[in-house]
């Protein structure tokens, strides 16, 4: 009986753990966390940032890995791209 208590306890905290740190992790990104590459194709879309590149000294989230390789063949004009529809969208 103990033995039951205290695994599903132990299971119970590793998954609080793992969600609270998904959202530490998932709150860095800028652009709210949405796709800095579909930013710069004219949509908003949320991520949980776990592709992510850093330029500079900010972290830019994507939805894909091809979206990442994409942004950054030009990753200074497509910050700016991005940062344009956000800010006015």
């Amino acid at each position: 009986m103990k033995k039951s208590i205290l695994a599903a306890a132990t299971a119970g905290a590793v998954i609080a753990l793992s969600g609270s740190a998904a959202l530490a992790a998932g709150a860095l990104g800028e652009f709210g966390n949405n796709c800095a590459w579909g930013l710069t194709q004219g949509t908003k879309k949320y991520t949980d940032c776990s592709v992510h590149e850093k330029v500079g000294d900010k972290l830019y989230c994507f939805s894909k890995q091809e979206a990442k390789e994409e942004f950054m063949k030009d990753p200074e004009g497509n910050v700016a791209k991005a940062e344009s529809f956000y800010n006015d969208n």
